[in-house]
This record gives structure tokens, sequence and C-alpha cells, in this order.
């Protein structure tokens, strides 16, 4: 239950009788029906793009978003956000990234729409602190909720495996 800590004990109980009898997926799948039709990295970069300018218009602008292979759980990022700094000519640039988990190219949208609500928050706010959560929820008002739905879709993945199949 590693992706519940920090939860109290009778929601990690009750999460966990429902993985244990394989009922994650199904419950998922009633709430979740289709995964999101955002494949490759364009898609996902304009996907994202449309966010920031719908929530983040007076933040810097996003120069890459990719689905990135080398993200792993194991390490808890399920997406990365990164700000490079570059001189150019006599100004110092400072051009914004983002890298999603490619195990989210086959999820749901809102689970999508959580990450990247996230790591846009991230251009604001770089700590998690109550700003940060604040700015998460004014981009996807269901953030919690969704976070938690997606903390249970890792553990039905680890376990049973994706709920879409999708090659």
């Amino acid at each position: 239950m590693k992706y519940l800590s920090g939860y109290p004990d009778a929601i990690v109980q009750q999460a966990k009788s429902l993985l244990d009898d394989n009922r994650v997926g199904e419950i998922l799948l009633k709430k979740y029906p289709s995964a999101h039709p955002y494949r490759t990295d364009k898609a996902l970069f304009s996907f994202c793009q449309q966010m920031k300018n719908d929530y983040l218009r007076q933040s810097p602008p996003l120069v890459k978003v990719v689905y990135d292979d080398k993200l792993k759980i194991v390490q808890h990022a399920l997406g990365v956000h990164a700000s490079i700094s570059r001189v150019q000519g006599g100004k110092l640039k400072n051009k914004k990234e983002i890298r999603i988990a490619s195990l989210f190219k086959t999820t749901p949208e809102p689970f999508l729409r959580m990450i990247v609500a996230h790591e846009l928050a991230h251009i604001r706010e770089l700590d998690h602190n109550k700003a940060f959560y604040k700015l998460c929820v004014h981009i996807e008002p269901d953030y919690h909720q969704l976070e938690f739905d997606t903390r249970l879709y890792l553990l039905h993945l680890d376990r049973y495996g994706p709920l879409f199949d999708l090659n």
C-alpha cells in the first residue's frame, strides 16, 4: 500500500480490501470508462498548453512537454517540471519543461489532467505547500479525489496490470 502512505488507516484498509478482492479496477472503470486520446508528445504538448493558457496565462511559456519512459514510479515521480536557464545574447532566458511518466499514455483523461495540473502548479509554486495545493485545486477542482484515484490505479497497476490495453 506504498502509494497510500499518509492516508488514514481506515481508508488504507478499505483500499487494501478492495484491491485484495480485485475490485479496484472495476470501480475505476465505472468512474473513468475510457482512456484519453493524447498518445503523442505533440498531442500532450497541446493539451498542457491549453491548460496553461486557461489557468496560468501570465506564467513563462512551456517549451517542451513529453512522455518520459525513464520516469519510474519507484522514484515517486509521476511527472517532473524543469526550469532551464540559458544565456542567449546578453540575456538569461528561463524555459519551462514538463515530463510525464509514460504510463499515463493509457490512463483516463482526469488522471492526466491531475498530473498536468500538479506540474503546472510548480511553475508558480516550487514547494508542496498550502499555496501550491490551492493552485492545483484552482486548475483542477477535483484534484484531491483524482490524486487518490490515481494512487488506487497505481496499486491496481502494480498487482493486476493496466485498465486499458491500447496496443
